[in-house]
């Protein structure tokens, strides 16, 4: 039922018109990458299919990482892989010399949101994970543009290089970290990303900071009714230290966010636990706000382990920068966003996003499949936190997004799922496939606009100095 489903609904977008674009308004290179698209949309959708169904989560995308290195390598790229100690890390590069243009591209996904291609809430395995976020096509759209702008170099109709990032573990360690620490950015002259999203705007508004960090409080076990009075609670410190978190709530800005889960409590009530630990995220507009709120959820650590008379430690995870903006590269990106027009949907696919939307409660007023105005997309809040800021505190950063599930639908849900396992969502990704080969045509053709985005670049970061939030060493590889 589920291989039928799909295999109809892209055979019906095969027929249908991507976007209401008028070919007399582009530039012949851009009519060619737009070519270029379509020509491989087969395959584009099939690899975009194939890492949906792998549905593997970070730092485990063995087979997703491969099919896109592979694929890249039979195009005639150079594939570096095992980039950064990640095995599911890659550069795939063509050409050579100046500009170097890159793109990036991921393909994690997230656990326990395995979904079927229905309007319905029905997993296709229980409990296993799911593209929630859609990174199975997020990954596939980047290299389409790559791809496209590959054939232009080829052609010699373009000079310089064109390189796509495929980057793992977004949605945990952050993948892209690791990578900007060991300097595999370094050489860009711009880069470029999207994401899937219910709405089609480039980006002029960064996201938000954040920091990951796990504490862990060390006492001491003892009979919890004979001689309760020998032991030293970890888990009181734990319930202290939550009780603090709490109440600095009420006097940290309102851009701050913190949430937590426990992670170790104790075993069983009659022993008192020696040991303890919290996972707890700290977020906030600004990176320097997060160094701010940290100082003072360590003293909240400290006096926890005074309280119950245990000991602590804090470990730092990971942590990523909030998306240094670029409003000169997002309006150039916006020109062939409204190039390029609306996505144009079937009467069967309108009815699916409706009928997802009045599965999750929503009202059903199907898909924004046509860009929005730069001014109303910078009205749009951002509250999402990426490891793309990363990248854009090294290199120029173009961020784009694009529709690929029904308006307002939760993210990170099975109908985000739903959605990327079928044409709603493989239109979406063959959309940002041309935007983003488009603006990349403008890039490496016009020096001055390199420059100008370079300046805007230098100008925003002042004298900051990029300081990955990571751990010393390699990624904390996962135990397969």
């Amino acid at each position: 039922m589920h291989k039928k489903y799909i295999v109809f609904m892209v055979m019906v977008f095969l027929v249908t018109p991507l976007s209401s674009y008028s070919q007399q308004n582009l530039s012949a290179k851009k009519n060619s990458v737009i070519r270029s698209v379509d020509a491989h949309q087969k395959e584009l959708i099939e690899l975009s299919n194939t890492i949906w169904g792998f549905a593997e989560t970070g730092l485990k995308e063995y087979k997703s990482s491969s099919v896109l290195a592979d694929y890249l390598e039979a195009q005639g790229f150079t594939v570096k892989r095992s980039v950064a100690g990640m095995p599911t890390a890659f550069i795939a590069t063509y050409g050579s010399g100046k500009p170097v243009i890159g793109v990036l591209g991921e393909y994690d996904a997230l656990p326990g949101l395995s979904q079927t291609v229905k309007c319905e809430k029905e997993p296709l395995t229980e409990g296993a994970p799911g593209h929630g976020c859609g990174h199975n096509l997020l990954g596939v759209g980047g290299l389409g543009a790559a791809l496209a702008v590959k054939e232009l170099i080829k052609q010699g109709k373009l000079n310089g290089a064109v390189r796509f990032y495929g980057t793992p573990a977004e949605e945990t360690i952050g993948g892209k970290v690791y990578m900007a620490r060991a300097g595999l950015f370094d050489d860009l002259d711009v880069c470029l990303d999207w994401h899937p999203f219910y709405e089609i705007m480039a980006k002029t508004q960064s996201s938000i900071a954040v920091m990951d960090i796990t504490i862990n409080f060390h006492g001491k076990t003892a009979h919890a009714a004979m001689d309760p009075w020998n032991g030293r609670s970890a888990l009181d410190a734990l319930e202290a230290f939550s009780h603090g978190i709490n109440l600095l709530r009420e006097h940290v800005l309102p851009s701050v966010r913190m949430h937590y889960v426990f992670q170790k409590t104790g075993s069983v009530p009659n022993v008192v636990p020696d040991e303890s630990s919290v996972w707890l995220w700290i977020r906030d507009s600004k990176r320097e706000g997060i160094g701010d709120v940290y100082k003072r959820v360590k003293k909240i650590v400290q006096g926890a382990a005074l309280i119950a008379d245990v000991d602590s430690s804090t470990q730092l995870n990971s942590g990523v920068y909030e998306i240094l903006p670029n409003r000169t590269g997002a309006s150039a990106l916006q020109e062939n966003l409204e190039l390029l027009g609306s996505i144009q949907y079937t009467p069967e696919e309108v009815e699916f996003s409706k009928n997802i939307q009045t599965a999750m409660g929503l009202k059903p007023d199907g898909l924004m499949g046509s860009p929005i105005p730069m001014e109303k997309a910078n009205e749009t809040p951002q509250s999402i936190s990426t490891d793309v800021g990363d990248v854009s505190w090294v290199v120029p950063e173009i961020s784009l997004l694009v529709t690929t599930a029904p308006n307002n639908v939760p993210w990170h849900s099975w109908a985000v799922v739903a959605c990327g396992g079928m044409s709603i969502g493989h239109k979406g990704m063959l959309y940002a496939s041309k935007a983003l080969a488009m603006t990349m045509v403008d890039l490496f053709e016009k020096e001055e606009l390199r420059r100008e985005i370079q300046r805007e670049f230098l100008d925003r970061k002042g004298n900051q100095i990029y300081k990955p939030m990571i751990p010393d060493g390699l990624p904390p590889l996962p135990n397969d």
